[in-house]
């Protein structure tokens, strides 16, 4: 039967969930894909080849037995799609709206390979859980034995709430510590709501509250907490708090107003998607309303602020990159959706300075060519000499990627061991610091780099964190 319902992708198309017109979607920031039906979701999960070798596994950082809950979708096994994968993934419904698939799982999928157009996991992925939390088979967390140990865990990303949850389940006490008043790191205040709804955050954040999972917010480690009197207050530390330094840009003018982080930017317009009062939206200092924006950087947080700054009502919006648009590294299909809504790209082009007086009213824009590659195996732009002109603008976002803060000086930690590039150095399999009963996880160790690898770090480093506590009880007790 199995066999039957699978392997269609000859005689059926590859088809997304249904878009709404960009004339509609530029207007609010509620998501702009919808759901699949039951029958389409069956149908396109059918698609499958159930391939010997899964290379859509395989390039999934989570490695979620994709194939597997494919078919079981197309079965009308659904509630067992979700068991499993449940099993890997500790935010399938976040994954299934904001992992760039093209570059992971759907980009790698053999019939994507042989022309016939990628299985559509993302979507089918959503999918599943967003029923199994209509169906209520999304489970409380109970865990079948309370510990007594006590795990501390610093930062409510994805790092960290994927750690909270797993230990909770293994029946330890967990408390979360973070600076900001919302659970969810850059997953509430740095993606927007038409890539993800924040009610489905907030309900992952419940979840963890009713397991038992203690919040700590607004709490700065250094400034409202000590570090030294965190460690003694757990029996062991997870630190998960992301990187939000933003890469400073040098050039004449940075300093005039107008010129802004792309955190603050999304920051600010999330904050107002809460219903929060935010004054600089209010002032216009971080509102794109009727002004001529120009957003520099090719990552998906370039791609965040463009299309906000288009739903904020901006006259135009320009993205500058130094590089074309097939060596972006943003989503290929967001970089699509952004210019659907009327955003416009100017490849080979980075800002050489900016002019106006006090506030910024131009870029100097210098035009680039692709050279030679570099180590990395990716050409590298070389500048067109006498191709400079001056793009009017009324505001400016930076999106140039994002750097570690000093942790052990802002926590007065110097005995904690950093990298050359100033991550937390942490052993790649176990996430163990230098210090005893101290793990690391996510962002702050990899660098910026995307919400399923934290997801994924924060499991693994759950579970070192399980065994070492584990094995301090079994040495106390001999």
């Amino acid at each position: 039967m199995a066999k039957q319902q699978m392997l269609q992708f000859v005689t059926v198309g590859k088809e997304m969930p249904s878009k709404r017109p960009p004339e509609l979607r530029a207007k609010d920031f509620h998501e702009i894909y919808g759901e699949f039906s039951d029958p389409k979701a069956a149908e396109q999960s059918g698609r499958c080849s159930q391939c010997g070798v899964p290379y859509c596994q395989a390039h999934c950082p989570l490695s979620n037995n994709i194939p597997d809950w494919l078919r079981m979708t197309a079965e009308g096994r659904l509630q067992e799609a979700y068991d499993l994968s449940q099993a890997t993934n500790t935010f399938p419904e976040i994954c299934g709206r904001i992992c760039p698939q093209d570059r992971l799982c759907e980009g790698n999928c053999v019939i994507e390979q042989s022309g016939h157009g990628t299985v559509t996991i993302g979507s089918v992925e959503k999918y599943i859980t967003d029923t199994a939390w209509e169906q209520g088979w999304v489970k409380p967390i109970r865990p079948a034995v309370e510990r007594e140990e006590s795990v501390g865990i610093v930062g409510a990303g994805p790092a960290g709430l994927a750690a909270a949850d797993r230990l909770r389940r293994m029946g330890f006490k967990v408390t979360i510590y973070d600076k900001y008043d919302r659970a969810g790191g850059l997953m509430t205040y740095g993606i927007p709501g038409f890539k993800l709804e924040k009610p489905v955050v907030m309900r992952r954040y419940e979840q963890l509250v009713d397991g038992g999972v203690e919040f700590v917010m607004n709490c700065r480690i250094g400034d409202a907490m000590d570090f030294a009197a965190l460690r003694g207050k757990h029996d062991a530390l997870l630190i998960a708090t992301g990187v939000y330094k933003a890469r400073d840009i040098k050039a004449p003018g940075v300093g005039l107003k107008g010129i802004v982080q792309a955190l603050d930017y999304l920051t600010a317009s999330n904050r107002q998607s809460f219903g929060d009062s935010v004054p600089e939206i209010e002032s216009g200092e971080l509102n794109a309303d009727g002004k001529r924006v120009v957003v520099i950087g090719g990552g998906d947080t370039a791609m965040d602020c463009v299309r906000t700054a288009i739903r904020q009502g901006a006259v135009s919006v320009k993205c500058l990159y130094r590089r074309d648009r097939a060596n972006m590294p943003g989503s290929q299909r967001e970089t699509q959706n952004a210019e659907e809504e009327g955003v416009e790209f100017v490849w080979l082009s980075a800002p050489k300075g900016f002019v106006g007086e006090g506030a910024v009213t131009g870029v100097m824009v210098q035009r680039m060519r692709l050279g030679p590659p570099d180590a990395t195996g990716r050409q590298m732009p070389e500048l067109i000499e006498g191709a400079d002109y001056v793009e009017d603008v009324d505001i400016v976002i930076t999106a140039l990627g994002f750097e570690p803060e000093e942790i052990p000086t802002l926590w007065n930690v110097p005995d904690l061991e950093v990298t050359r590039w100033g991550t937390v150095k942490a052993d790649f399999r176990t996430h163990a610091t230098n210090l005893p009963g101290v793990y690391a996880a996510g962002d702050i160790v990899r660098g910026a780099s995307l919400v399923v690898w934290a997801i994924r770090d924060g499991r693994e480093a759950a579970d070192s964190i399980a065994d070492y506590l584990s094995q301090s009880a079994r040495v106390a007790a001999e």
